[in-house]
């Protein structure tokens, strides 16, 4: 369905799937128990499979049948996956949600719509991503990684002055975490858009396999003159880097790790490359070849 058809729903709620059966039950059995049981809203909930190994298919069609199923052929990564729901969703509003989240009592998404029916210059609000420590997750909160943000964050320097707005860039650590505020990008853990801006922005860049693609959709809202919004009173908890646990053998994580790197240079040179000699590119890649171990 277009975007920019008719809403038959107030929410669509999509989370994608890969070899995630264990996480995956757990996140749908809490945000059966403590959102869909509760809200007032037409909210549906799609379930992208990424061409799990694992029974994730058959947990959702014999437990979950009020989900609806998107089975995937092959898995062409977080973007491709997300947007084959994204092409079909039927809610207003809409969320990307990870199979790793754990729903509780501060897990109120109508909070969110509430904000997003009330101020129409927001494309993006986020809730308040926590780890099971009770840690702020702080992917939830970031600033435009731009290379002076990125370098003080990797030297070390967001951690030595995160008041200071000239090296908490990276994860715009000087602001109040207490308050409703603007933010420059979030996590696609848990990100809910308004609908009617993917006729403005578009879907997800799946040169992205994975990681950065959340960055790139949020700059790509804001140049579209929209808001990102990080609304801390609404609160999920995130497994994090639980999603194809049992496929995490060494080389899986290895490859994961070398797909977080590479993603750098790649929204660098969307965004960066042509404001820069490439003198700083060829450095950028020595940094990142030495981050991924020299392999």
């Amino acid at each position: 369905m277009s975007p920019t058809s008719q809403p038959k729903f107030d929410l669509s709620l999509i989370i994608l799937n890969f070899n995630a059966q264990f996480w995956l039950k757990k996140t749908l059995e809490s945000l059966e128990e403590f959102y869909l049981n509760q809200t007032k809203l037409k909210v549906e909930v799609i379930v992208v499979d990424n061409h799990s190994l694992d029974d994730s298919v058959t947990l959702v069609k014999k437990n979950f049948k009020w989900v609806r199923l998107i089975e995937s052929p092959e898995n062409n990564g977080f973007a491709a996956g997300n947007n084959l729901a994204l092409k079909e969703v039927r809610g207003r509003y809409c969320m990307l949600l990870n199979n790793d989240l754990q729903f509780t009592q501060k897990s109120n998404l109508d909070q969110l719509v509430q904000f997003l029916d009330k101020n129409s210059k927001v494309g993006v609000v986020t809730p308040k991503l926590v780890l099971p420590t009770g840690d702020l997750d702080w992917a939830c909160h970031r600033g435009e990684p731009s290379p002076w943000a990125s370098l003080t964050y990797f030297f070390g320097l967001e951690k030595l002055w995160p008041a200071n707005p000239n090296f908490g860039q990276y994860h715009l650590t000087f602001k109040n975490l207490n308050e409703v505020h603007l933010i420059d990008a979030c996590s696609g853990a848990a990100l809910m858009l308004r609908t009617s801006a993917l006729d403005r922005v578009g879907l997800l860049d799946e040169q992205f396999f994975m990681y950065a693609e959340d960055l790139d959709w949020c700059r790509r809202f804001r140049d579209a003159a929209y808001q990102i919004v990080f609304f801390p009173t609404v609160e999920i908890i995130h497994h994090k880097y639980k999603s194809g646990i049992k496929s995490n053998s060494k080389a899986t994580v290895l490859k994961t790790h070398q797909f977080f790197y590479d993603t750098m240079l790649q929204y660098y040179d969307k965004y960066y490359r042509q404001q820069y000699p490439e003198i700083f590119r060829e450095l950028l890649k020595l940094f990142i070849f030495m981050k991924k171990g020299g392999v």
